[in-house]
């Protein structure tokens, strides 16, 4: 059996420009870590935090509250942006609604990346977890996996359980960023696939139909699973995620430009 990789944070420096890539929830960087290093080396500096709870014991996580999550977040976007010019923000699944969050506390972002946006999660038990977290705190987790490449359960770490308090959290979450999708405007990129297990066949669509964003595009996958930055079509998303990228960077240079200021490339 394959070693799990190190759930630690991870920072990737290189130009001007910065991508923060969130992962996503009972997960961790390394989850994160495949489109980061592709991203890398075409020269983005690259920031892969760990979020609270997460990769160190599940007790902890159950310990967790939705703003701890937000929170971090909103501190690695600043750490970031004291770093680069320009910073983009790209999360899977629960760290596209930390995604979200962001984007619609800071409408100055140049574009938005969400890798199977959990807006709507396929199991519909997380809407008993108000009233399941009082008897049972941990659940037992599915042995059975929605991935195609054999070798992609050796690139993520992640509780094999479930923390039922930390779920509840999730929903409060979901609910919460569902409210904020219309007032978000910055140009978007969704990525999802209909292999999926997790989520519910409608939430990508669910997400993009409700975004403000007039500038939008949504793609979908039919190789991969949840995890699809480092399944079998990981090298399409990171190809797509680095376009998507170039394209409104070149657009952020020019109202620099335009503002006197001076303005990174890619």
């Amino acid at each position: 059996m394959a070693t799990r990789p190190d759930p630690s944070p991870f920072f990737l420096e290189a130009g001007p420009v910065g991508v923060l890539l969130i992962h996503g929830f009972t997960g961790s960087p390394p989850e994160m870590r495949l489109i980061g290093e592709y991203l890398h080396e075409r020269g983005l500096t690259v920031s892969g935090p760990l979020l609270p709870g997460h990769g160190t014991t599940i007790e902890e996580m159950n310990r967790c509250r939705w703003t701890d999550w937000t929170g971090h977040v909103e501190q690695a976007l600043a750490d970031l942006q004291a770093r680069c010019e320009t910073v983009f923000v790209g999360g899977l699944s629960m760290g596209a609604l930390l995604t979200l969050y962001l984007a619609a506390r800071y409408p100055e972002l140049p574009g938005i990346v969400l890798y199977s946006p959990a807006t709507i999660v396929a199991d519909r038990r997380i809407y008993l977890t108000p009233l399941l977290k009082r008897v049972v705190r941990v659940m037992p987790g599915s042995d059975e996996t929605d991935l195609t490449d054999p070798e992609a359960e050796s690139r993520i770490w992640h509780y094999p359980d479930n923390p039922i308090p930390a779920a509840h959290e999730l929903l409060k979450l979901i609910r919460h960023v569902r409210r904020l999708l219309p007032r978000i405007t910055c140009p978007a990129l969704i990525i999802h696939s209909t292999r999926d297990q997790a989520i519910h066949p409608q939430s990508a669509r669910y997400t993009y139909d409700r975004l403000g964003s007039t500038d939008k595009t949504l793609i979908t996958l039919h190789n991969s699973g949840h995890c699809l930055t480092v399944d079998s079509e990981w090298e399409r998303v990171a190809e797509e995620t680095y376009r998507f990228v170039q394209k409104y960077i070149g657009r952020e240079a020019g109202k620099r430009g335009s503002g006197g200021e001076g303005g990174g490339s890619v």
